[in-house]
């Protein structure tokens, strides 16, 4: 990849850690249902805005939006809820790693739903690997019978599933004719009306006090650059150096969000979450594959 390439993937995965950073302040004040919805409804406005810059049509057609809806379901309305739910426990830096599990489930959802994707020795290895990372890191909270951070855990790990579905569903576009810029828009389209009516029912945020200074500056910080942003340098990242350099933001992602979380809101993370996140980097790379094969060449030369 080029210099430009890696600012634009080292850029994204700023903005992608730093949601969980969002979320950690804004959680605090504003309700996990309520807080999503913002996030996507304000991030649809800005990719609507934004279309006609990128010289990019609205979609069309029924078959297309019904895509849409079930990419929106799979990548937007169900692991946004769940893990914002699941950091009213869990600290960021934490949540950050769980997440960077998505490309472990996602092995082994291609290997079941695909005929062209089927897991390599290699590929099952990491993934034995990530999942070993997570037990590391769980393991102490199930003994203790830490029931609150268990649940928390399993919640993001099933948003990691999550996106792991929707990254073998959204394959489906390309043949629909659907455009990556088209997708990013109607899918936070479609999660605000799913997630409109749920906040309103469950949270009735009228009766809430309005939020801080700090809290309203962390959606808008979320939904602005963690979630408008960083769709439009996804995709752009995408064109320039395709699906499996984009992998590579997996690996970032924690480093920014623990530095966030470490530096800004004072948390803490235990050796075995980070001895966790280790184990996890291991599975990433024995799945990418690049970094074993750059440390044999250089063994061998």
């Amino acid at each position: 990849m080029s210099p430009r390439t890696w600012s634009l993937l080292i850029a994204l995965s700023v903005l992608w850690g730093g949601s969980f950073f969002f979320v950690g302040v804004a959680v605090a004040e504003v309700p996990p249902l309520s807080l999503v919805t913002l996030r996507v409804a304000i991030a649809a406005g800005i990719l609507w805005a934004a279309l006609p810059l990128f010289g990019v049509a609205a979609p069309r057609g029924a078959r297309a939006w019904g895509a849409i809806a079930a990419m929106a379901l799979l990548n937007n309305a169900i692991p946004f809820s769940l893990i914002v739910w699941a950091q009213q426990t869990l600290p960021s830096g934490l949540a950050a790693i769980l997440n960077a599990t998505t490309p472990l489930w996602t092995v082994l959802v291609a290997h079941a739903l695909t005929q062209e994707e089927k897991a390599t020795r290699a590929k099952l290895a990491g993934a034995g690997l990530g999942f070993a990372g997570v037990a590391a890191m769980m393991g102490p909270d199930i003994v203790a019978g830490a029931v609150a951070a268990g649940w928390a855990t399993a919640a993001v790990l099933a948003a990691t599933l999550s996106y792991a579905f929707a990254g073998v569903f959204g394959r489906r576009f390309r043949a629909l004719g659907v455009a990556p810029m088209q997708a990013a828009v109607g899918q936070v389209t479609a999660s605000a009306a799913m997630m409109l009516p749920l906040a309103l029912l469950v949270d009735q945020p009228w009766t809430l006090p309005l939020p801080s200074a700090a809290a309203a500056g962390a959606v808008l910080g979320l939904a602005a650059l963690s979630t408008a942003l960083a769709y439009v340098l996804y995709f752009r990242i995408l064109a320039l150096a395709g699906a499996v350099n984009l992998l590579l933001v997996t690996f970032l992602i924690p480093v920014s969000a623990i530095l966030l979380g470490t530096l800004v809101l004072g948390e803490a993370l235990a050796p075995r979450h980070l001895a966790g996140m280790l184990l996890i980097g291991l599975g990433l790379a024995a799945i990418d594959g690049r970094p074993l094969a750059y440390a044999s060449r250089s063994l061998r030369s």
